[in-house]
Order: C-alpha cells, then structure tokens, then sequence
C-alpha cells in the first residue's frame, strides 16, 4: 500500500509511542502509577507516549491543534485541523499485564475523520485508514466480516467499571444481546475492538461512554473496511452521545435493534 504523507507522520508518531510503551510494559511492575479516579488509572508510560506523539505530530503540523487524553484541548492555529490522540488506550490491561493496549491517533479535518492509527506494540499490529482508501493491517487490505446472522456473530462490548457508567443499562443490553449471538467478548480497549471489527475478527460492536480519542481512529478504520458506525440511534453524533455500534450493515442494524429493545 502507498501511504500519504500525513499518514507517514502519524504511523511514525505511533510506532515511536509504541516502543516506549513496549520497553514499560515489560517492566509493568515498577511503573510508577497514580490514580485519576475509580479503576481510572494513568501510569507513567502513558503521559512519556503522550509526549512523544504530541513532538513528533507538532514537527510535522505546528498549526494543527490536539485533543488528547491526558492534556484535553490544546488549540492550534489551523482550525481545520486538529488530531485527536489516546496515547494508551486499554490502560487497565496494560498495568495488568495484558497485551491489549494501543496508541491511537486520528487526523480530523473541518469535522470529519480523514486518517487514522492504531497500534498495538504487544502484538506488533498496525492499523491504518484514510477517507477514500481503504483501510489496512500491517499493508494487508482490511474487510469486515461478511457473517449476516446473529446466531452466527461474535460481539464485542464494553462493560463500565467501578463508580463508572450505567450498570443497569449495560445488564439490560447483554440480556437482550447474548441470547441472539455466538459469543460476546469484552477486551478492555475500544479502539482495539474497532480495528479488530475492520478486520472481520468480531461481527459487530457497541459501547457507551466512550470518549472521541476512544472511538476516533477506530471507527474509520471500520468504514474503510466497509462497514458501517453509527451512535446508538443510528446517528452521526458518536462524539456527542459517546456511544458507538458498529459491524456490516446487516449485523449493525440487528445490533441497534437488540439495543433498542434493551431500553424498551
């Protein structure tokens, strides 16, 4: 595959974070770790990737704004740009030992999503997509799975955690969906859960309360691959609600339909 040269910058951005989250991870019992709040963890590690991703993007783009986990908004001087940035998504999993974590990085241009990276450095695997070209895992083209019957379909969700989200909600939707489907997975990192989603490995998946940098990258990456992300009505305001559901177009409309009838 030909990359562009935006789309060079935030790979290289992605791999060098990526390293240094590598070399933390497999000394993950002496990183210094401080709370942010209930099961919310941020780790040393997390804010050195920050920082490398946030240098290597500003010496490419120095106009371009950033939203990013760690240090929220940072304004740019090219409103039309901004990069919407998760230096270590799946964070719990990483402070565990987990290999499913990532760097996440998107480009948004006047609202929309035109590229975006993910990077899983434990399994050195990299996703990539641009608007209108396709999506990739380590230069491999990408499709969603071509399955059309729930019964035949494996889903993956997010479940909230301690003093987080709607845990009556989320039972209520596991009920209405774990009886229809093969198997339910939750993995700890929604942009992992997209890519794998853009990469046929899942069906279909939904979560709540996600954050852009969350779902940002990951969501073109599903598109590109051909299928199909929405919120949970079937809108395009993902950012605004926080919620996500995503798969082909068959499975992601019986998935909105199963969670519809999970609030009813």
């Amino acid at each position: 595959m030909s990359r562009s040269a935006i789309l060079n910058v935030m790979v290289q951005a992605a791999l060098k974070a990526g390293r240094s989250l590598a070399r933390d991870f497999g000394e993950v019992e002496n990183l210094q770790v401080s709370r942010k709040g209930p099961s919310d963890f941020v780790s040393a590690a997390d804010i050195a990737a920050e920082k490398i991703v946030r240098a290597e993007l500003q010496k490419a783009r120095p106009s371009y704004g950033f939203l990013m986990e760690e240090s929220g908004t940072i304004e740019g001087e090219d409103p039309q740009h901004r990069w919407i940035v998760d230096p270590l998504d799946g964070t719990t999993n990483f402070l565990h030992g987990i290999p499913m974590f990532n760097v996440s990085i998107a480009l948004e241009r006047e609202g929309v999503i035109v590229a975006g990276v993910i990077y899983n450095p434990a399994m050195d695997e990299l996703f990539t997509a641009e608007r209108g070209r396709g999506a990739f895992l380590n230069d491999r083209r990408l499709r969603v799975a071509a399955r059309k019957s729930m019964p035949d379909c494996v889903i993956a969700t997010g479940i909230p955690f301690l003093g987080v989200g709607d845990h009556a909600r989320t039972l209520k939707e596991l009920r209405h969906v774990m009886g229809e489907v093969a198997g339910i997975r939750r993995c700890g990192a929604a942009a992992l859960d997209l890519a794998w989603t853009a990469a046929g490995r899942f069906d279909g998946f939904w979560e709540h309360g996600l954050s852009p940098w969350d779902m940002a990258a990951g969501l073109l990456l599903v598109r590109e691959a051909g299928g199909y992300v929405t919120d949970i009505d079937g809108g395009e305001k993902m950012f605004e609600t926080r919620s996500i559901v995503a798969g082909n177009e068959q499975v992601q409309a019986q998935l909105r339909a199963l969670l519809k009838n999970a609030r009813s």
